[in-house]
């Protein structure tokens, strides 16, 4: 059964495909004129072992984070701690 989660950019990717999430990485974002517009946060996911199917995503932070709990399920961070 196919798991639609929308990126940033608008498009969708099947999150039962992906077998890697990168770490979540902050970069100074840049505007036309080339002053600092504040920061760009971007996450690597891989729907295979080969370079050819790495993403890189990028947006805002709450963008990303949204996309990072989708992905992967909400189950995950509502679980109860352990005792």
């Amino acid at each position: 059964m196919q798991r639609w989660v929308k990126l940033p950019n608008g498009t969708f990717l099947d999150a039962n495909r992906i077998i890697h999430v990168g770490k979540i990485e902050s970069f100074a974002k840049l505007d036309e004129e080339g002053n600092n517009a504040g920061l760009e946060y971007s996450v690597t996911l891989m729907s295979e072992l080969l370079r050819e199917r790495q993403i890189q995503v990028s947006g805002s932070k709450e963008a990303i984070s949204a996309l990072v709990r989708s992905i992967l399920g909400a189950s995950a961070t509502a679980s109860p701690p352990a005792t």
